[in-house]
């Protein structure tokens, strides 16, 4: 029993030093916090004291896309990064892409399910999850298997074959819930180290509709784990200052973290447009109005700049996708199904694709007026309260 006892004891103070540790790294961070930090090591780092890093990804930003990219060939991040979990991967092809990436011989056209049937139509027309899938495969190559990096699906198991009305997709409206879970099962319970690719809606602390975005859900359990990481947005393309980048580095691409920071200070709605969801009655709402937090430092946890605001580039659709009619032709079906503004012939696809090339700088709309989804967006909360829940395939 002394013994038992003594061991406990051991364990407990081990555990202090530790925690103890930890603070004085974090405390250390948030006192050189308002100081830029060259973006790639600094992001490197971030892992020794933090389990998860959430970066946007795959929504249109070229600039953003290339530099996750890069952060991925680096040679340190299959040393310090076990999974890469994605926004754009449907959970049912999870087995695919775990021997895809693993290097077995899995034919392109079979992996490209993983992300072209996803719910959502944006990652159906992504460069970056183009590129993203076959650079993790050709890095594994050349990395013993116990430092093997693993892609993992998050959204949820919809099967487009069986999609026929906007009912049938109700089922899989979850999507943050979907995250969370896989994030729990996949990475947090075994303490792995993951970086997370979402939009930023997904990625915010203490922010979302309902339970919450999918961080704010899975942070109920596994609090403190998740580091996250936003754009600037809008911000700064009608003049306001960024002498918080441009004095204190100089260059890009830099990390600017938000606590004690003057950019932390302002709201979200300085930077993104405010995100919206439905209350109770489906009613459309504010998603972040009425969180704990209402300042920038509360909601994420730092800046990635990448030059000048106005100069960013938009991401093109890759030609294997604007080339490929027949999947364009589902991919326009499954727009329609879903109730989706947007282009309604491959023509139109067309057109957009010439236009996108005469003119490839980005443009965040500043506060959009989405007034006219409100309908669609209620109608679409009302059938999801009459669905089934997520199954799986």
């Amino acid at each position: 029993m002394a013994s038992r006892v003594l061991s406990s004891l051991l364990i407990a103070l081990v555990a202090l030093v530790c925690n103890g540790q930890a603070a004085a790294s974090r405390t250390a961070s948030d006192a050189r916090a308002s100081t830029p930090e060259p973006a790639l090591p600094a992001i490197l780092k971030i892992f020794e004291t933090y389990e998860v890093v959430g970066i946007q990804a795959a929504h249109a930003q070229k600039d953003v896309d290339d530099f996750i990219l890069s952060l991925i060939r680096d040679p340190r991040f299959p040393e310090t990064v076990n999974d890469i979990v994605v926004e754009c991967g449907n959970v049912r092809y999870q087995p695919i892409l775990d021997r895809y990436i693993a290097g077995e011989d899995v034919a392109f056209t079979e992996v490209q399910h993983v992300w072209r049937d996803t719910t959502q139509a944006m990652c159906g027309e992504s460069g970056f999850f183009e590129q993203l899938y076959p650079l993790v495969r050709a890095i594994n190559q050349h990395l013993p298997a116990a430092r093997r990096l693993r892609v993992v699906a998050a959204d949820p198991p919809i099967d487009w074959a069986k999609v026929q009305t906007a009912k049938d997709i109700t089922p899989f409206f979850d999507r943050d819930g979907s995250i969370a879970s896989v994030m729990e099962s996949e990475v947090l319970s075994k303490h792995r180290k993951a970086l997370m690719l979402f939009g930023i809606f997904h990625l915010l602390h203490r922010s979302g509709p309902g339970p919450g975005d999918a961080v704010t859900i899975y942070e109920h359990r596994y609090p403190g784990k998740t580091f996250v990481i936003s754009t600037l947005g809008y911000y700064s393309t009608n003049g306001e200052s960024l002498t918080d980048f441009h004095a204190g580095l100089g260059a890009w691409p830099s990390l600017l973290r938000t606590k004690n920071s003057r950019l932390g200070s302002l709201s979200l709605g300085a930077f993104l447009p405010t995100p919206v969801t439905t209350d109770s009655d489906c009613n459309v709402v504010d998603a972040v109005t009425g969180k704990s937090s209402k300042t920038v430092a509360g909601l994420l946890d730092a800046f990635l700049y990448l030059g000048p605001q106005d100069l960013q580039l938009s991401e093109a659709i890759p030609a294997d996708i604007a080339l490929d009619h027949a999947y364009r032709s589902e991919w326009l079906r499954r727009l329609k199904v879903s109730g989706l503004p947007g282009p309604s012939t491959n023509e139109a696809v067309d057109a957009e694709v010439i236009a996108g090339a005469a003119d490839p700088i980005l443009v965040t709309p500043r506060n959009p007026d989405a007034k006219e989804l409100y309908p669609m967006i209620k109608q679409a909360c009302l059938l999801r309260k009459h669905a089934a829940p997520n199954t799986a395939p």
